[in-house]
């Protein structure tokens, strides 16, 4: 019997995914190299139609398998509705955000946006510009990742299917399936020639509502005049402020892909991956310390904290480099800079619950 994400809900005491389970009205770079995919077994996306990184991230099995453990999550192909118009206001015409709500925020290409949690976990895709830039903002609420992705002159959207609990998108000129973790195009029904590639990635921060505001007091802010008919005052998996329902508690909607219980379930970790391999640093600990060490494959990297906007980033560090962290300013030997402005090579970083990235990323290395 397949099992919807409403009948799963249902069954571990959360509420009904009433806006998440129903067709709305209608409204309005990755870094790394070689895949495991073989030519047959993965999706063909040709020239600019979807951007394409220069190097595809690895992936934890062959394509077809990946496949293979897609399941349904209960809401059809574009049944969870992708916001294709948004619209923006000021910081200081916000009323819908208590100051610890989650938002997704970003500063780049001379745009500074905040996408909430609250709106995205009903949609999960915003097809949006920064500047000139077409982007889609992602966001999985089953695996608590949100990650930025260029776009081209197409558009994202939710394919209705997940592998590992997490979204998978589907871009709307090829049909391609793209796990959102993975980033890497893979089979699906609607097209399955051969061929992989990633996409190009950007970083999006997790941060609380006040802190982002605080930072970047000039932020525009995705409005909820988002042209559908949804409760943006109910989250239907629970509450990330205080943290209740599904993100409080260690069950899982579907089975992960592998399973690692020095942790639990939901335990959030800053992850980065490359062709040499993943690592993972806990959150709360990367806070509480400031920076930490570790290895990425065979590579030394550091990961600080920014305690502005409660969150951290991996660098790569060869070298070795005496690292020193306030949370707040970061010495590289005699200098200080910023935590996302280091003299070291950045690693694309972001938020995920442990059983995700486990599920994804077994060989992790991982610091905590």
């Amino acid at each position: 019997m397949k099992v919807s994400r409403r009948r799963l809900l249902t069954a571990v005491g959360l509420a009904a995914l009433a806006g998440c389970t129903s067709r709305a009205n209608p409204g309005t770079g990755g870094e790394s190299a070689t895949t495991p995919a073989s030519s047959a077994e993965a999706t063909t996306i040709t020239g600019e139609t979807v951007p394409t990184a220069e190097e595809t991230l690895p992936l934890p099995m062959n394509a077809a398998d990946l496949e293979a453990h897609a399941v349904s999550g209960g809401p059809s192909k574009d049944g969870i509705p992708s916001i294709d118009n948004p619209s923006f206001v000021a910081a200081g015409d916000v009323d819908f955000l208590n100051p610890t709500d989650p938002v997704f925020g970003v500063a780049l290409n001379g745009d500074i946006k905040a996408y909430p949690q609250k709106i995205l976990v009903h949609h999960e895709i915003v097809n949006d510009r920064l500047g000139d830039r077409p982007v889609a903002v992602t966001y999985c609420p089953l695996t608590g990742t949100v990650q930025g992705f260029e776009r081209g002159e197409t558009t994202f959207g939710v394919s209705g299917r997940l592998i590992n609990n997490n979204l998978i998108m589907y871009d709307r000129a090829t049909e391609a399936w793209w796990p959102q973790m993975l980033a890497t195009a893979i089979p699906g029904p609607w097209n399955s020639a051969p061929g992989t590639t990633s996409l190009r990635e950007f970083g999006l921060v997790w941060t609380p509502w006040e802190r982002w505001r605080s930072l970047h007091p000039d932020t525009q802010v995705l409005s909820t005049a988002t042209g559908f008919a949804k409760n943006y005052g109910r989250d239907p998996y629970g509450s990330y402020a205080p943290p209740r329902g599904y993100y409080a508690n260690d069950a899982t909607l579907f089975e992960p892909l592998a399973e690692d219980d020095r942790f639990s379930r939901k335990r959030v970790f800053m992850g980065a991956r490359t062709a040499d391999g993943a690592v993972a640093f806990d959150k709360s600990t990367l806070l509480a310390e400031q920076t930490m060490t570790g290895e990425l494959g065979t590579t030394p990297v550091v990961a600080v904290a920014d305690q502005r906007l409660d969150t951290g980033y991996i660098y790569l560090n060869p070298e070795e480099r005496t690292v020193t962290s306030d949370g707040r300013t970061v010495s590289v030997g005699e200098s200080t800079y910023a935590p996302d402005d280091l003299p070291l090579t950045s690693v694309h970083t972001f938020d995920a619950m442990w059983v995700a990235w486990y599920g994804y990323y077994p060989e992790t290395n991982v610091y905590a």
